[in-house]
């Protein structure tokens, strides 16, 4: 007689198997900040996905021994800026505004190719600064910066990494090894209600490097997108080619952009767009660096 075989547990479902992992993962990004409870966390925080999971779990890690630091300029939108301080409040995250002066910065307005590397530097030399004024009478010497750069990040081009590197800023989804994808598994499992909120550059990302970037193009763009978003589309880009708006939607999109053309023509003109295009390659994030060259870059 044939011997019975050994009782085996069945399969997890491949749910609760990302379940755990996101659990785990919740664990090791506590554990991260535990290991800061003596110094405190200072976060950059821009009202995105990354940072603002950064924000949400240093301060239950940490309480008011973290801050929360947002940076104000004409490359926020309006409506990111409001949605960054909503989240802010309703959870009680303790949070300062700098106004940061890249437009000032002739080499951030010409829009080389490593533009985002002097927005970034002048980031977080306002959070150096604003560190100074915070830490001045604490024994403890000054809180480390953390920013929400990650593992997905790190496949584009991300000029920006310069500056953080020389500001001695830390990353910590780079050291934990998380992704995009593990990032927002974090945000539903803390029941976050950016978990799936789509990303949101800044104004800037929209105009063509070598094109100068002004308040003008910024309030043209941020107008245009602002029209889209109140129409009812969700992931969206408005690139400025100067007297033309290439508009980025999701290809699933397109049919009902089309039934939406005469009122999109009729508000984009008002803004000051002679023509209006659709991209038939459909919305991709950093779609503007396809045309960077080696020499766009220095």
């Amino acid at each position: 007689m044939k011997a019975a075989a050994p009782d085996t547990p069945p399969l997890k479902r491949a749910d609760e198997v990302s379940m755990q992992d996101t659990e785990k993962c919740a664990r090791q990004l506590e554990d991260y900040f535990k290991n800061h409870i003596d110094v405190g966390a200072v976060i950059a925080y821009s009202g995105g996905v990354d940072s603002g999971l950064l924000s949400y779990v240093s301060h239950l890690i940490l309480g008011d021994a973290m801050i929360a630091v947002l940076a104000d300029s004409p490359s926020l939108a309006r409506r990111e800026y409001c949605f960054a301080l909503d989240f802010i409040k309703k959870h009680r995250i303790p949070i300062r505004i700098v106004q940061t002066e890249e437009m000032e910065n002739p080499l951030y307005k010409a829009n080389s190719g490593n533009r985002c590397y002097y927005c970034k530097k002048a980031l977080f030399k306002k959070i150096g600064e604003l560190l100074g004024q915070l830490d001045e009478h604490e024994s403890k010497g000054p809180r480390p910066i953390f920013y929400g750069l990650n593992q997905d990040d790190l496949a584009d081009y991300r000029p920006g990494i310069q500056a953080a590197i020389e500001a001695s800023v830390l990353s910590p989804y780079i050291e934990l090894g998380f992704n995009k994808k593990t990032i927002r598994n974090l945000c539903g499992y803390y029941g976050l209600e950016i978990a799936d909120k789509p990303a949101m550059p800044c104004m800037s990302s929209r105009i063509p490097h070598g094109r100068e970037v002004t308040p003008e193009k910024l309030n043209q763009v941020e107008k245009a997108e602002d029209f889209l978003l109140d129409i009812g589309f969700r992931v969206l880009r408005v690139r400025h080619h100067d007297d033309t708006a290439r508009i980025e939607v999701q290809p699933m999109d397109f049919e009902r952009l089309l039934k939406e053309r005469k009122k999109i023509c009729k508000r984009f003109r008002e803004l000051g767009f002679l023509f209006i295009a659709l991209d038939l390659d459909g919305f991709h994030s950093g779609s503007l660096n396809a045309g960077l060259t080696p020499e766009a870059t220095v």
